[in-house]
């Protein structure tokens, strides 16, 4: 049954996972528990890392496990050959500024079966492969921008009345709709490419969506649901966001050494797993991620562990529920899915008044986070107190906090550029 196709505001909000918060959400700082972070250069017999080598070689393997196996769940290496189609190749986009490719990836031989639309803008006149952002969106390719000759996207949607769900072609007016989130000319302009994929085309953001994913394709035989350690959703986006590097690396007008991952929200959250598990992303950029994803989940500040549970069971493996009201027994916090990244740029960025993400608590993390990429032999700014609204502070890892609502914006764009700037405009081939 297909429903009336929703004005783009209402999905805005759908994917943003608006409504009311619940009452026992704490945003109290006295009211902040005391609590002890786990040490990320602590090795389990009590000695300390020493060097890079025992970083990478033990304690980094160990982190990554256990958030693999109490987080977001374990995600398979690919087991079947992608093979993507281009589409399109238009090379006079946007009055001549840029060129427009639309790459089909079908995850599996099922026409049927989920498929991923790549939408990649690249400067139109680069004389060599350039860097690139690389994102997922929440409403479709077609809303990043007003561009007439964006495909319209297949988007999930739901009908308020039934809390049913269908696959709907987003109507012609639904071109552009977030276009404020994705400033596409800028991008360009400072000499970097963007690519961004659908999220529901890798599974739709809803508890049983994933029933239309990619989850299903790695099931064993007899194999219903995902088993306690296995991916979520946001594994599933961060499985996705590899295989769109996957075909990067294929494009020689792309600098696949030089893909920055990026994320608002959830897809914050996604990025940052992304980042953590694939060291071919070369920069991370977090935007508001919040309890799940920078933020530091012992401060009980904001969301929490129970909340994320309740509203988006969907999101991680089974085994994160045990955490429900129990912070302090989780063996990781999210400086330690940070230090992940290391040494590889990480920025975080917060808004003023988004403390359901806890603001603080984010900040926080990457001064957790610090010590590992000190022992990598990477700076890192001075980061023991929060700076003010609208002073970014940045090195190796960066962090700013603006004034408004939990969005991404032109400002926050500039930040991430001028970080890129420092870390992605050298060529490294």
């Amino acid at each position: 049954m297909r429903v009336a196709f929703l004005p783009p505001l209402l999905l805005v909000l759908l994917a943003a996972g608006a409504g009311a918060q619940p009452a026992d959400v704490n945003y109290d700082e006295s009211r902040v528990p005391g609590f002890e972070l786990p040490d990320p250069l602590a090795l389990p017999d009590g000695r300390r890392v020493a060097d890079s080598k025992e970083w990478f070689g033990k304690r980094r393997v160990e982190i990554l496990r256990l958030y693999e196996t109490w987080v977001y769940g374990r995600c398979p290496a690919p087991r079947v050959r992608l093979r993507a189609t281009v589409l399109e190749t238009e090379r006079n986009a946007l009055g001549g500024r840029a060129v427009r490719k639309q790459i089909l990836i079908p995850f599996s031989s099922d026409p049927a079966g989920p498929r991923m639309h790549l939408l990649i803008y690249l400067p139109a006149r680069a004389a060599r492969p350039v860097p690139l952002f690389l994102g997922l969106n929440f409403t479709g390719n077609h809303a990043i921008h007003p561009d007439p000759g964006i495909r319209l996207a297949e988007v999930w949607v739901q009908d308020p009345k039934h809390k049913t769900w269908s696959k709907q072609t987003a109507p012609e007016k639904a071109r552009g709709a977030t276009a404020s989130r994705w400033p596409l000319e800028r991008i360009l302009e400072r000499g970097y490419g963007l690519a961004t994929a659908y999220y529901g085309d890798i599974e739709p953001d809803f508890d049983g969506g994933i029933r239309y994913g990619v989850r299903p394709l790695f099931f064993r035989r007899g194999q219903t649901e995902p088993a306690e350690d296995e991916w979520g959703a946001i594994g599933a986006w961060a499985w996705g966001l590899s295989r769109a590097l996957d075909y990067l690396e294929t494009d020689r007008q792309v600098d696949a050494r030089r893909v920055a991952v990026i994320g608002h929200s959830r897809l914050g959250k996604t990025a940052l797993w992304a980042a953590a598990q694939d060291t071919r992303f070369a920069m991370a950029i977090s935007n508001n991620s919040g309890e799940g994803g920078a933020a530091i989940t012992r401060r009980r500040f904001g969301e929490q562990i129970h909340h994320l549970n309740a509203r988006f069971p969907h999101w991680f493996c089974r085994n994160f529920r045990k955490f429900d009201r129990r912070e302090d027994d989780l063996p990781v916090d999210a400086h330690m899915l940070l230090a992940l990244i290391a040494p590889r740029p990480v920025y975080v960025a917060s808004a003023e008044e988004d403390r359901w993400a806890d603001p603080r608590g984010e900040f926080l993390a990457l001064v957790h986070a610090a010590p590992v990429y000190r022992l990598l032999g990477r700076p890192t700014p001075e980061l023991s107190e929060m700076p003010p609204v609208g002073q970014p502070v940045m090195d190796t890892l960066g962090y700013h906090i603006r004034s408004g609502k939990h969005d991404i914006t032109e400002y926050d764009w500039e930040q991430y550029l001028n970080f890129a700037d420092r870390h992605l405009k050298v060529s490294r081939r």
